[in-house]
């Protein structure tokens, strides 16, 4: 038998079954395109969504003939939402996290409740990407889409009713639609009731690990699986991933290297003071019972090395398709082992926490003729890892110690990159025997739902364990001490004296 975990994404979701001990008996992954018809819209079409993930199940499946899963979860996006019929049908497409039309409804929540309340509410910042926000937007334009729809779902409970489940949604994902209370583990009436939403519109909340019940039987026939599959309710992405990771103790936390760069520490209880609601800081469910999360982030992550690739490295490029070797090894290959006198501010598509600037833009300092290749590509990867630390000491006043991190994603393959954060961030940072941290999360909550596990975090640690640790050089975290301060000039620096020419 074999247990499935599925990712989606916001552009692209994967499939993975697991064994017993955490091996990955077959992954299967696709992209669907992310739609952006107006400035500052950002849209999925859930059909296609579905229909990608389901070309997944069928592909893994295939190969399952002698292990077939006898449970399933979702680590899914947060935010974006599908409106559907009573029927099953897409009505609308799904306004993505970072879709701008809920920016406009920020005032009305500011006027009605106050950012104080509405963070003490739903242990998120008030801005325009919550899931309310969205629905607020079809009110005011497409009341059509309000009148027709029956439910308004996030991606994971949209699956669950494809698959011929009553939707459920986790208590993490629900965490970010703002209209959960944190709290009191339930959809917010206050918030609802502002917004003008029915509750019997949303899925059920469920804590993560719950049954929410059965593959139906037309779906599982589809599959070709003869036997009964229980489905649970899964995660968010970025707790899913956590528990992927191993992160179930309260000082450790996930750091996520893709195309956005996302430190997630464990909490042992809701954090929401004013330090946290001022820096945009959340605090909302993890995957792992008992246990909360906070996230940190920068939007343009490991993008700034696609960046570079794609503007700088074509001998790079060639080489690499010569060798058939990964272009970023190369890429990565002979940087420094030591500080640059760079500094990359790396807001190359906006500022993620703490600032969630839209306007801000990446800057380069100390660019000399003899600045080498390979010294800016060390700098890019610094500026990021700069910013991390300067949110991490964002937590750190706000009660939050995090004393280790454990590194997934594409960052987690480059020993000098993993070097480079330890000497930064003045932490450990380990490396793991497991590589889809995301869908082996939900596959441990799906397993968790179907049978009777008498200690979680003894089955989490058996599966998940670390193979290497870097440690901080004591003389590099010195040197990295004196530049992070000088780093933290330059986005006053930016926002004071340079935007107000254009920019």
């Amino acid at each position: 038998m074999s247990y499935l975990g599925i990712d989606v994404g916001t552009t692209g979701c994967k499939v993975a079954a697991f064994d017993r001990k955490g091996k990955v008996l077959h992954a299967s992954y696709r992209e669907y395109p992310l739609y952006h018809p107006r400035e500052g819209w950002l849209e999925l079409d859930a059909d296609e969504v579905f229909s990608c993930v389901e070309e997944c199940m069928l592909e893994v499946s295939a190969s399952l003939r002698t292990d077939p899963p006898v449970s399933l979860a979702l680590s899914a996006q947060g935010e974006a939402v599908v409106p559907v019929d009573g029927k099953g049908r897409v009505l609308a497409r799904s306004p993505v996290t970072f879709d701008r039309r809920g920016d406009d409804f920020v005032p009305f929540w500011e006027e009605k409740i106050g950012r104080e309340r509405f963070f003490e509410i739903t242990g998120t910042t008030l801005s325009g990407i919550g899931t309310v926000n969205k629905i607020l937007w079809w009110k005011r334009e497409m009341p059509e889409v309000i009148e027709k729809a029956q439910w308004f779902l996030c991606f994971e409970d949209f699956l669950m009713l494809r698959m011929g489940v009553e939707p459920a949604i986790n208590y993490p994902l629900a965490g970010r639609t703002m209209m959960f209370d944190v709290g009191g583990e339930c959809w917010s009436r206050e918030i609802l009731a502002i917004a003008g939403i029915e509750k019997e519109r949303l899925a059920r909340p469920l804590p993560s690990g719950v049954q929410a019940g059965e593959v139906g039987v037309s779906f599982r026939e589809k599959m070709g699986w003869m036997e009964k599959v229980v489905v649970a309710a899964g995660a968010h992405d970025q707790p899913s991933g956590a528990l992927g990771s191993g992160v179930i103790q309260a000082g450790i936390g996930m750091d996520a290297t893709g195309t956005v760069e996302c430190i997630a520490p464990a909490l042992p209880s809701l954090v929401l003071n004013a330090q946290m609601r001022e820096n945009n800081l959340c605090s909302y469910h993890h995957a792992f019972p008992g246990l909360f999360i906070t996230l940190i982030y920068n939007f343009t992550g490991g993008s700034i090395l696609r960046w570079y690739r794609d503007t700088f490295a074509c001998k790079e490029r060639e080489v690499a398709r010569e060798r058939g070797e990964d272009v970023y090894d190369i890429i990565l290959a002979d940087i420094p082992d030591d500080p640059t006198g760079l500094l990359v501010l790396p807001h190359f598509t906006m500022s993620g926490t703490p600032f969630f600037d839209s306007r801000s833009c990446g800057m380069v300092v100390g660019l000399k003729l003899d600045t080498s290749r390979s010294e800016f590509v060390r700098a890019l990867l610094e500026g990021i890892s700069l910013e991390m630390k300067f949110n991490l000491e964002l937590l750190r006043k706000a009660g939050v110690e995090v004393h280790t991190l454990r590194a997934v994603g594409g960052g987690a393959r480059n020993r000098k990159w993993l070097q480079l954060k330890a000497d930064i961030y003045g932490v450990p940072v380990e490396t793991l025997n497991i590589s889809e941290a995301a869908c082996l999360g939900a596959s441990l909550l799906g397993r968790k739902a179907r049978e009777d596990i008498g200690d979680f975090t003894e089955l989490v640690e058996s599966l998940v364990r670390v193979e290497k640790v870097y440690e901080p050089r004591a003389a590099v975290l010195g040197r990295y001490e004196d530049i992070y301060q000088a780093y933290t000039r330059l986005y006053p620096a930016l926002k004071e004296n340079i935007r107000p020419y254009g920019v």
